[in-house]
């Protein structure tokens, strides 16, 4: 009785869950208007793919999509090699004030970064890289988040194995390729997703930093078309189907990296 309950359980609460992104799928395949009937209709008459025609053609969104995948992909890359660095050193190097460092960048993770844009733009503006895609991947080059949880990580790692590669002639950078790198590959996976995903979806500091509406990211161009197209359900429930679907694509590819990485938990000193 109790695996009966629970598992009806899960399947209504998916369900639920699946409901609205199945309505958008579907609208998105909807003709003009035919998402705005009464009685409203939960699956199309008639599949079409007007709606991805349009915001191809008339709307030329693909520039927009290659923006937010190029983007994505390099802070990703670039934020991983940073972050996996950053957070070696603070748990296998010995250095002055490291643990005092290493707190003061603990205490600026509760600083909202709302608070932090608005001189980050003044520094950026003053050195020419408003409205550069610099503007983006520079501010998320490394994260005080990604650090923490390379470090906790690394500290799992033991101190013998990194000695026995040093008595062996590797070299610090080399202990960090093909030592490090290869035993953090889950935690990796899974701070590589959350970057992503919080590039991918960032609409505010892309807003502020772009000016340009060739140099969009998806998010921004989405809402600059709810406000000029506020009448057609149909193209923004398509708009939305191509936001979501690189997410779907990276989670499912990374998805068994990423349950172990966060089943691995933190780790205490």
């Amino acid at each position: 009785m109790k695996k009966i309950l629970l598992y009806s359980f899960l399947i209504v609460t998916s369900v639920v869950t699946l409901i609205p992104f199945i309505w958008m799928l579907s609208t998105s395949l909807m003709t003009d208007g035919a998402a705005s009937v009464f009685p409203p209709k939960f699956f199309p008459e008639e599949v079409v793919l007007q709606q991805y025609q349009t915001l191809f053609t008339r709307l030329n969104i693909a520039r927009n999509f290659f923006n937010s995948i190029f983007l994505s992909v390099v802070v990703t890359t670039i934020s991983l090699f940073f972050n996996s660095m950053a957070g070696y050193a603070f748990a296998k190097y010995r250095f002055k004030g490291k643990d005092k460092l290493f707190n003061l960048l603990l205490v600026n993770m509760i600083v909202p970064s709302q608070i932090t844009m608005l001189p980050l733009f003044l520094m950026l503006k003053s050195v020419g890289l408003i409205n550069t895609y610099m503007a983006i991947i520079i501010t998320g080059m490394a994260n005080i988040f990604g650090i923490f949880l390379i470090r906790q990580h690394c500290l799992s790692i033991p101190d013998s194995l990194i000695e026995a590669a040093r008595m062996d002639g590797a070299t610090d950078f080399q202990i960090y390729r093909k030592i490090i790198l290869p035993l953090a590959v889950p935690i990796l996976v899974t701070l590589g997703i959350f970057t992503f995903l919080g590039t991918w979806n960032d609409f505010l500091w892309p807003l502020i930093a772009l000016t340009d509406e060739s140099m969009y990211t998806l998010p921004v161009a989405l809402s600059n078309l709810m406000l000029e197209h506020t009448r057609d359900p149909e193209l923004m429930m398509a708009g939305s189907v191509l936001t979501i679907i690189p997410v779907i694509i990276v989670f499912l590819a990374l998805q068994r990296y990423y349950i172990k990485g966060i089943m691995m938990g933190s780790v205490k000193e």
